[in-house]
């Protein structure tokens, strides 16, 4: 397996993120590609990933084998489906909305791994759009500079009403506008938090991947 694309290795364990979901042998959603080009760089680096919404973990250990210097945290409500073991891999069953408790775990992932951030982080969790916003307030500050902050099917919201479950603009316009430095109406976010946002930010891509709800984006601190 050391020899396989990150797209062969979503595939063979059976994560969505493949162009061929293994599952069902249909198309997922082929985040593999963007993953590839956003994190060539840092392929063969030692690396810290968290990843948020890990389910089974699929994708968690098609990342320990594509990046062999990874380490990667898990966050899930249920934690009770993830069936990959692996000495690079540290489950957690956790809930995103939980601040004191996630800080709690953060600090002691931080303490006994003897780092202070993470270079990757991913939320691929509920796709509700607070969870989305929570997660992005939360967890950003974690993010080491020149990190990437990845959030998987961010356009979820925009498509379902089950999961647009709070008055708020959608997280594209939300990117935009911080990008743009100007403020959003928000219940989540203080304006002294949408500032650390606007000046950490360096970059935000957009892309499309197979699906019709295949929206995927990378962003970069600065």
């Amino acid at each position: 397996m050391d020899n396989k694309s990150l797209d062969e290795l979503f595939h063979h364990y059976g994560s969505d993120k493949a162009n061929i979901f293994i599952k069902n042998n249909s198309k997922g959603h082929g985040y593999s590609d963007f993953y590839k080009d956003y994190l060539k760089d840092i392929k063969k680096n030692k690396i810290n990933i968290l990843e948020i919404g890990s389910f089974a973990g699929a994708s968690a250990a098609a990342f320990v084998k594509y990046f062999p210097e990874a380490q990667v945290f898990c966050f899930d409500v249920n934690i009770s489906k993830f069936k990959f073991s692996s000495k690079n891999i540290h489950v957690f069953g956790l809930d995103i909305n939980k601040k004191n408790k996630v800080e709690q775990i953060i600090k002691n992932i931080f303490r006994e791994h003897q780092i202070n951030s993470f270079d990757l982080i991913i939320d691929d969790g509920s796709h509700n759009l607070s969870d989305i916003l929570i997660g992005l307030n939360f967890l950003f500050k974690h993010l080491k500079n020149k990190g990437t902050f990845v959030i998987e099917d961010f356009k979820h919201p925009n498509y379902y009403k089950y999961n647009n479950n709070i008055n708020h603009i959608f997280i594209d316009k939300f990117l935009n506008n911080l990008i743009n430095k100007k403020f959003s109406n928000s219940s989540i976010f203080s304006h002294e938090e949408q500032s650390y946002l606007m000046n950490s930010i360096e970059k935000v891509n957009y892309y499309r991947g197979n699906l019709s709800d295949s929206d995927i984006c990378f962003i970069r601190k600065k």
